[in-house]
């Protein structure tokens, strides 16, 4: 019985890409900043080989990286134009997109808004590039007092709608995201609408763990293959969001990385054949975007202690790979994701120790490795490296 399980550490980047330049991103290293913390404490995944994957710093403070490990690694570059979650999540399942999706730094166009509150029955305010809890703080009081919704947009392709669970309850605020995606299509395609209620009272008000993404629908990616060749596929997290469902069996929300990876030991525990697909988003969400390096170094240090916990459940024939989906550098000015390579770190008992495989071209390479590990024939982009990586 065959497993994988994938494990997306949501903007843990490993160094600017070539092209970072054309995305503002020179110098971003996320993994690096993070280790300029006194609270970056990460020895199970230095054990496995995080800290020596190509395009490290010279010198990380605070530790020395390992001789001997215990995994096979390597530094994925994206292909993919872009750096949103949607695009790295995608081009992990093995679709690579030729153009970004359209961002809007100036706030959605007039034909666009108007038509919202047309079809929600409600007024519009902000419509501006926003941090999620500024943009409550600043119009929260004038949306409790009207009722008129909040919608903001940031660096990255989202159209997010902002609403006090007491003034639009959560299924309704669900039904206006549907509207939104509705609306949104063709040159206005954007790869999010995500839902972001929230509670309490001005200026003291809070979002909770209500949010919800609307992705567009992707091409067909090896989750679609898994499925059709009998495995099942089993979300983590906002997996089933960003794939808008597709090639998913089954699925469970998440409150936090806790609670994430919580959800992910109760599944390794599970009998079941195929893929479980993990995505632990509070790196980015919570500290990442704040640029919040401490709390972005405790995170990390957090999913490490666990780690042990994770590795104790897997069988003899599963196999574990660590990656990210794009980069968030905390110690950049910049609060929105870095255009970065990301690690891939692999374990399993049959993997390969002190293994590293250098610089792959495209993160599309993890979806073809798990695909030849099913013994699927590969329609997505991407070139294993399963036979790098496995002990025969």
């Amino acid at each position: 019985m065959k497993r994988v399980f994938l494990i997306v550490l949501d903007s843990v980047g490993a160094g600017e890409l070539p092209d970072a330049r054309d995305y503002n991103d020179e110098g971003s290293h996320t993994i690096y900043s993070l280790s300029t913390s006194k609270f970056f404490d990460v020895p199970n995944l230095k054990r496995l080989g995080l800290l020596n994957i190509d395009g490290r710093r010279e010198k990380f403070d605070n530790f020395q990286v390992a001789g001997n490990f215990e995994g096979s690694i390597a530094r994925m570059a994206e292909k993919s134009k872009g750096k949103d979650t949607t695009t790295g999540h995608w081009e992990i399942a093995g679709v690579i997109s030729q153009k970004p999706f359209p961002t809007y730094p100036n706030g959605f166009p007039e034909e666009i808004i108007r038509e919202f509150e047309r079809r929600t029955g409600r007024k519009v305010i902000c419509n501006l590039p926003y941090s999620g809890t500024e943009v409550i703080k600043d119009y929260g009081k004038e949306h409790m007092e009207t009722g008129a919704l909040i919608v903001y947009t940031s660096a990255d392709s989202v159209f997010q709608i902002a609403a006090h669970e007491d003034v639009v309850p959560v299924k309704e605020l669900y039904r206006y995201c549907e509207i939104a995606r509705e609306i949104l299509k063709g040159d206005h395609a954007v790869g999010r609408v995500i839902a972001r209620p929230f509670t309490g009272e001005y200026p003291n008000f809070t979002r909770t763990a209500n949010r919800h993404d609307y992705s567009l629908a992707p091409p067909r990616t090896m989750l679609d293959q898994l499925v059709e060749a009998g495995y099942e596929v089993l979300g983590v997290g906002k997996i089933y969001d960003i794939f808008a469902g597709r090639g998913i069996t089954d699925t469970v929300r998440t409150k936090d990385n806790a609670d994430g990876i919580e959800r992910l030991i109760e599944r390794i525990y599970r009998d079941f054949e195929g893929l479980c697909f993990v995505n632990l988003v509070d790196f980015d969400m919570i500290y990442g975007h704040r640029n919040d390096v401490d709390g972005y170094a405790k995170a990390l240090s957090y999913f490490d202690s666990q780690l042990a916990h994770i590795i104790d459940g897997l069988r003899d024939d599963d196999i574990m790979i660590i990656t990210a989906d794009h980069g968030c550098d905390p110690l950049t000015p910049s609060t929105d994701h870095s255009r970065e390579y990301v690690p891939m770190v692999a374990y399993g008992q049959k993997i390969k120790k002190n293994n590293n495989l250098g610089t792959r071209e495209t993160y599309a390479d993890i979806a073809a490795t798990i695909l030849e590990y099913f013994n699927v024939p590969k329609e997505v982009a991407g070139t294993s490296f399963l036979n790098e990586i496995l002990e025969r």
